[in-house]
């Protein structure tokens, strides 16, 4: 360029200097405004011989070319998703094929055994090839009973069968597997997992693409205790090198029981990590016995010894990047030794697949997304602090359920009931942080008290009844604790939250900190807002740290559980933490073969407080299809000289509890039967059967039609018709200074808000309409007040989870009181159904 005049109809070009310097301008203002380009022009000589219609130009290309550039790269990164996925498909279909064989192989040989062979010989011909591989196993594991497995060529010996045997089971046809409905593969999705069908014990696989290395996701892995939640230590006893670059472990591992009603499981492990000639990286183990040539260690006190038979990792790097992953968990959990009807959570390779399989996978893939920046926290909070935390709310909810003795706890005297459990642990530098002394301000602290329960639930979903008491924490909230005991626990800031009776309850506001892969896991910070500032038994607000998991209710046979803490506002990293709360973990219905007569063995002393017995009595007992068992457990510090009034508040809190929870499944189950609840009542209101008049007789007298079809009008008959109609139902204030809150609604309206009538007390109306149904009642709200009625057309409403109703139409009319004042709007919503 230099001397030469530039015309701006033809191409420029530009020296090196000009470019460096347009460059630096475009890294801080890609798309500068007129009057920043003249003002260029004017600032840097060297642009000076440059129209500012050609700068402009300038910038339009550099966008251009850097857009190309991102879709260029996200077109490879994509290309090279799609060519791993295809891979381990190809893979899987060529195991496919061989499973298919195998299949149709022992099908013939089936077919001759049952037509030419003799009875004797049935079982000493073909057989199952399946079959014959496991004894062959056996066998081959058998053969070697007197190997020193303290002997490193011992123990590399065990460990190059546990490899041959993994490797079959992770891309080869030793195992029949099952794929999980939902679960496939894809370029963004967690992979496919498949389970177990007839073998020993349970087992699940999944293969998966995550965007690590190899060694990155074997060490991972390898730490166990950081992503399996049930995972009390992972001890590691000794370490041998073997010739071939890799290693042996000898590991103990302890994991938590889920429930109180069953005993914790240990294993004794070999762990053998090497490299494959092509490449691979394998992470395989295998639990040490007098079968397969190990020592036989007992197990410690209060474990029951379990069998981790060949499993492990196959991890195997990507072209462009990243690794594939197969990983394959296969368990014996000696299920004999616990009540038979909780057997089903240790022999379902369902609830392994979640518990285990799909949790260290969605680990991997988490820190991978965290790795990339992919996923963005809120609050500038650290990935691994946000990780800690729930890591802590897990490790401390599972420690409270298990009470294990060597952590310090003992269980106190029972009050004569055996429903609810209260240990004691006296051990105080087990809840204190070493930079952290929260309890500093308590000269006299004793120790914490743990109250907890075990209930069957029946017909409810646990991710429904989860995500029920995460947003409607008032409805099992309220405590039986009186003041003076609420005065006892002021003094500590981690104390659970209670209400003193008759005080108005409190509003929590949850405020999201982070999420886990696919919102399988929310962790969030509850503030409770007291409502009654005055009661010096409460602080304004109280804090809680809470992690809600399991509430998808796409995942199959998953564990949904509700958990929370305590927090100061410090919100510091090492705070301690008194985990609380509740998990619903499902039972398998294809494994469990108990009879209907068992089904509330575990709930028998557990009486439902509030509307008689269970509405589906015996006759129906055995058409269900959803059984869970729930945990429940609340931790309370306390000071010696209140040890005894806490142990009666927790024990007290925890049957409230236990007796909300009953009531609220009854109340949001899909498939329940009537039942008898009475809201509550709110300052001013009627009687049910009062207003199950005024509704129906306003009905008549406004539209001209029946709403019932009951010639009765005693209250009884009237309110009975209203709850058992068709359609739904609902009732609001006619305030117009606040949003209209509603106060009663009959079965339907229940069920398509998806609450029941205490918690219904907390909706509000604009919160249920979409905004052209908000639109559409504030333009007939004025004929509805002159009238006394409006038809509204089809639309759009929500449930109280948020879930999208669609209805054919709606009815809106004023319910007036006997002396024909206005008390409430009532709403009917004519064939609603979820969308």
């Amino acid at each position: 360029m230099g001397e030469s005049q530039m015309d701006c109809s033809k191409y420029v070009r530009y020296t090196a200097e000009q470019v460096e310097a347009l460059e630096r301008v475009y890294a801080e203002c890609p798309k500068p405004s007129s009057s920043r380009r003249q003002q260029l022009i004017r600032d840097i000589p060297i642009l000076s011989n440059i129209e500012p219609k050609q700068i402009k130009v300038w910038f339009q290309n550099r966008r251009c070319r850097e857009k190309q550039r991102k879709e260029a790269s996200s077109l490879q990164t994509v290309n090279g998703k799609l060519s791993a996925m295809n891979k381990l498909l190809m893979e899987e279909n060529e195991r496919l094929q061989k499973q298919v064989s195998h299949l149709v192989y022992d099908n013939g040989c089936m077919r001759t055994q049952l037509h030419t062979a003799s009875p004797t010989t049935t079982d000493t011909g073909c057989g199952s090839m399946v079959a014959i591989s496991q004894q062959q196993q056996q066998t081959s594991t058998s053969q070697h009973p007197h190997r020193d497995a303290n002997s490193p060529t011992g123990l590399l010996a065990i460990a190059e069968e546990t490899l041959a045997e993994f490797l079959r089971k992770a891309i080869g046809t030793a195992v029949n597997w099952v794929q999980i409905v939902g679960m496939k593969p894809g370029p963004d999705s967690i992979g496919s997992v498949a389970i177990s069908r007839n073998c020993r014990g349970i087992a699940a696989r999944a293969c998966g693409l995550v965007g690590l290395e190899p060694r990155k996701v074997a060490e991972i892995l390898k730490d166990r205790i950081s992503w399996f939640h049930d995972c009390r230590c992972l001890d590691v006893s000794s370490v041998f090198p073997t010739g071939n670059g890799g290693t042996l472990e000898l590991l103990y591992m302890q994991t938590y029981a889920p429930t109180t009603l069953a005993s914790a499981r240990d294993f004794w492990t070999l762990r053998y990590t090497t490299t494959l000639e092509d490449g691979s990286l394998v992470v395989c183990e295998r639990s040490l016995t007098s079968s397969t040539g190990g020592p036989m260690r007992p197990p410690t006190a209060c474990f029951v010894r379990a069998d981790m038979l060949p499993s492990g990792y196959l991890i195997r790097p990507c072209d462009g990047g990243g690794s594939i992953i197969n990983i394959v968990d296969h368990m014996d959990l000696n299920p004999l030794t616990v009540p038979e009807v909780l057997r089903p959570l240790y022999e379902s390779s369902t609830i392994l697949a979640q518990k285990m399989t799909m949790a260290s996978l969605r680990h991997i893939r988490q820190i991978a997304q965290e790795t990339s920046g992919e996923i963005k926290y809120t609050g500038g909070h650290r990935p691994a602090v946000l990780r800690a935390f729930r890591q802590r709310l897990c490790r401390g909810f599972n420690d409270a359920i298990n009470g294990f003795v060597d952590d310090g706890w003992s269980t106190m005297n029972s009050d004569g009931l055996e429903d609810v459990t209260v240990a004691i642990n006296m051990s105080a530098g087990k809840f204190l942080s070493s930079q952290y002394n929260a309890f500093s301000m308590l000269p006299t602290f004793g120790g914490v008290l743990c109250a907890k329960a075990s209930m069957l639930i029946q017909d409810v979903p646990p991710p429904l009844l989860v995500r029920f008491l995460r947003e409607h924490r008032s409805e099992w909230a309220d405590s039986m604790i009186d003041a003076y005991n609420a005065a006892s626990l002021k003094a500590s800031p981690y104390a659970v939250p209670c209400a003193r009776p008759g005080a108005p309850p409190s509003t929590q506001v949850i405020l999201p900190l982070a999420h886990s892969m696919e919102n399988e896991e929310l962790l969030e910070v509850v503030r409770l807002e007291n409502r009654a500032p005055e009661d010096l038994t409460l602080t304004s607000n109280m804090y809680l740290l809470q992690l809600c998991s399991g509430i998808d209710e796409k995942t199959a046979g998953g564990c949904a559980q509700l958990v929370f803490a305590p927090i100061d506002e410090s919100f510091a990293d090492d705070a301690p933490l008194l985990p609380s709360g509740f998990r619903v973990i499902p039972l398998d219905p294809e494994s469990d073969k108990s009879s209907a007569n068992r089904t509330l063995d575990l709930a028998s002393a557990l009486e439902v407080r509030h509307g008689g017995a269970h509405p589906h009595g015996e006759d129906n007992a055995g058409n269900y299809n959803l059984r869970s068992v729930l945990t429940i457990a609340f931790q309370f510090p306390f000071e010696n000289h209140f040890r005894d009034n806490v142990a009666s508040m927790a024990r007290q809190y925890v049957r409230s509890v236990v007796g909300s929870v009953q009531r609220v499944a009854m109340a949001i189950s899909p498939s329940r039967a009537n039942f008898n609840l009475e809201p509550k009542q709110l300052p001013g209101s009627p009687e049910a059967f009062t207003l199950a008049r005024w509704i129906s007789r306003s009905y008549r007298v406004h539209t001209g039609a029946e709403l019932l079809k009951t010639e009765s009008q005693v209250g009884n008959a009237v309110l009975e018709h209203l709850w058992n109609h068709s359609d739904a139902i609902l009732c609001c204030s006619v305030k117009t200074n606040i949003s209209p809150v509603f106060s009663f609604a009959n079965q339907a309206g229940l069920d398509m808000l998806e609450t029941t009538l205490v918690a219904l007390q907390d909706i509000m109306l604009h919160k249920i309409l979409d905004d052209a149904g908000q639109k559409v009642l504030l333009s007939e709200f004025s004929k509805i007040m002159q009238q006394g009625f409006a038809y509204l057309p089809a639309g759009v409403c929500f449930s109280s989870m948020g879930r999208s109703i669609s209805y054919d139409q709606a009815i809106v009319w004023k319910v007036l009181k006997d002396d024909n004042s206005d008390h409430c709007l009532a709403f009917m919503f004519l064939n609603w159904s979820f969308i």
